[in-house]
């Protein structure tokens, strides 16, 4: 029985081998055909299949990405060649649903060995590395707009670029081989062109055009806004041509480029650079591959950090390196430089706003240069108020990120919230709950920073980094004490002139009447007017003369107070 027992058990097991034979050789073989299946994706297959990343969701939509990606780059080509820009925008209707966008500029032009991969090749640039203010950065934009071009129609984008008035002009006609992330030439040819240097593009594409606050005309008119030294010609496809001088001849300065800075460097980051670094020590990398790190600082660093001064870079290990991010994270290190960014100023702002809208009162604030995440940044604000500006609705609140306009994404913004969680009633102005305020206000914020941290790809709303909305705030609640010192003034003046007018209305009477008492002839009855109008001037003073001061004024004076204690209240709660 016993015997019977073990080999009854071992023809189980010889039953179930076999049994999982087929089994394991359909699952290796299954395994070797999924392998095959796979391959590389190219950056450009991928956003080929998810251009909604880059913007071009809608057909709305593309044609304002379009329009952007391709005067960003003008605008950066000309400042960075220290020329006034003059962009020609040309939106032209080709059919139902078909147009075609035409760029072009003054700046310097581009190389002919470099104009297939600038306008036919993903991730191609010479911007990422660069910690500076610019308006692109990853080398996507404009390639992208070709690529939405080439899937929409099937035609290639068509360029033309001449360099000094004494080279031709090249000539070409490209698509994006999207499968390579390469360009493809389809035709190159010299050609004579009357611009001593420029670049100019045209695109076909499928997409549409609205009027509205998300369109095409609104990001031209609020370009001009925040770049006061560019003009712009823009022809839209209906309606006439439309000019937009500049409003100052000043150009902006050209931003430094600067290092990393140490208090910005995630463990990842930092591990790559200590591989590519060409430092023979710790200490030297730290000195030669950072801002603001001197002797001083990269031996508090490492004393912190319990390392060695002559430990080689590429012999540190993971922990190593740990142990660097938290020697860094607790030595105190100058913030990084600011030469990096480049700020409108409160003055050109102000000049933007005044060209472009029409209102009666305006402000604008520059505030001082701040740091995230190890990156420098500043906030600038401006605010119009007035004139011909509809009383009824919400204010118009224009959002910037390098003198770009942002015109999707406002509810996902962290612009939208610190203007909606800022009390704007102690201002002069009505607001509900945590929602825009309500008046006849154009409200302008722009950030100028190294690295924009947009929310997307698509670079449409900032993300809410604390430090980013405390600096906004602060900002708002600057240009909002002079809307209220405004505001404050302006219902003086009113009130002002409505008892002058109690008091002037009564003037002839009192004449008469005194003629009638004393008994003198019309002449004198004259005089008696100009007499007490004079009295009333000399007693209430003149409206010119009227200014707002807290100081001279028990009621205003305590109003400020209020004003000054409910900001420092907000700014305690932002911290």
């Amino acid at each position: 029985m016993k015997d019977s027992k073990i080999s009854s058990f071992t023809d189980v097991q010889e039953e179930l081998k076999e049994s999982h034979k087929a089994p394991i050789a359909e699952s290796k073989y299954k395994a070797h055909e999924l392998a095959k299946s796979q391959r590389e994706i190219s950056i450009a297959e991928f956003f080929e299949k998810n251009r909604h990343l880059l913007g071009f969701d809608n057909k709305r939509k593309a044609l304002l990405t379009t329009i952007k990606e391709a005067v960003d780059n003008s605008l950066d080509a000309c400042e960075e060649a220290d020329i006034l820009p003059d962009i020609n925008i040309e939106i032209m209707e080709m059919g139902t649903d078909k147009y075609r966008v035409i760029v072009e500029d003054n700046g310097p032009g581009i190389v002919r060995e470099q104009i297939p991969k600038i306008f036919a090749q993903l991730l191609y640039g010479s911007k990422f590395h660069k910690l500076k203010m610019q308006r692109g950065q990853q080398g996507i934009g404009i390639s992208a707009a070709v690529m939405y071009a080439q899937l929409t129609t099937g035609k290639p984008a068509r360029i033309t670029s001449k360099i000094h008035p004494n080279e031709p002009a090249h000539y070409y006609e490209l698509k994006i081989d999207t499968q390579k992330n390469r360009p493809e030439i389809i035709n190159e040819s010299e050609k004579e062109w009357s611009k001593d240097h420029g670049t100019r593009i045209e695109m076909d594409l499928e997409a549409t055009y609205f009027k509205g606050r998300q369109s095409v005309d609104e990001y031209v008119k609020q370009t001009a806004i925040i770049n006061p030294h560019v003009t712009v010609i823009y022809q839209p496809p209906k309606g006439e041509q439309l000019m937009l001088v500049r409003a100052s001849d000043k150009k902006p300065r050209l931003p430094e480029e600067i290092k990393p800075h140490p208090y910005g460097v995630e463990l990842g980051m930092l591990i790559k650079m200590l591989q590519a670094t060409e430092a023979k020590t710790i200490k030297q990398f730290l000195r030669q591959d950072f801002s603001r790190i001197g002797d001083k600082a990269s031996e508090e660093i490492l004393e912190n950090a319990g390392l060695m001064n002559n430990t080689k870079p590429k012999d540190m290990s993971r922990d190593m390196a740990e142990k660097l991010i938290h020697g860094i994270r607790n030595t105190k290190i100058m913030m990084p430089p600011t030469d990096c960014i480049v700020p409108i100023g409160a003055e050109l702002l102000e000049k933007g706003l005044k060209k472009e809208v029409n209102a009666e009162f305006y402000t604008s604030i520059s505030r001082p240069p701040n740091v995230y995440r190890g990156n420098p940044f500043l906030v600038e604000a401006g605010l119009a108020y007035g004139g011909s500006l509809p009383k009824e609705g919400t204010l118009d609140l224009m959002r910037f990120a390098n003198r770009v306009p942002l015109l999707y994404q406002q509810g996902g913004c962290a612009f939208t919230e610190s203007v909606t969680s800022t009390n704007w009633k102690q201002y002069g102005l009505q607001q509900s709950g945590k929602n825009l305020p309500v008046g006849p206000i154009v409200l302008v914020v722009h950030i100028a920073s190294v690295w924009v941290p947009f929310t997307s790809e698509a670079k449409e709303a900032i993300a809410h980094y604390p430090e980013i909305i405390k600096e906004v705030r602060l900002a708002l609640q600057e240009i909002g004490r002079s809307l209220s010192k405004y505001i404050g003034k302006k219902k003086r003046v009113g009130e002002e002139m409505k008892k002058r007018s109690y008091i002037e209305t009564y003037i002839p009477h009192i004449a008469e009447a005194l003629k009638e008492l004393v008994g003198f002839d019309s002449k004198e009855e004259e005089k008696v007017r100009v007499l007490l109008a004079s009295l009333l001037e000399k007693k209430r003073g003149a409206l010119e003369a009227m200014e707002f001061d807290p100081s001279k004024n028990k009621e205003y004076d305590e109003e400020f107070a209020k004003i000054g204690r409910d900001d420092a209240e907000q700014g305690e709660q932002i911290e």
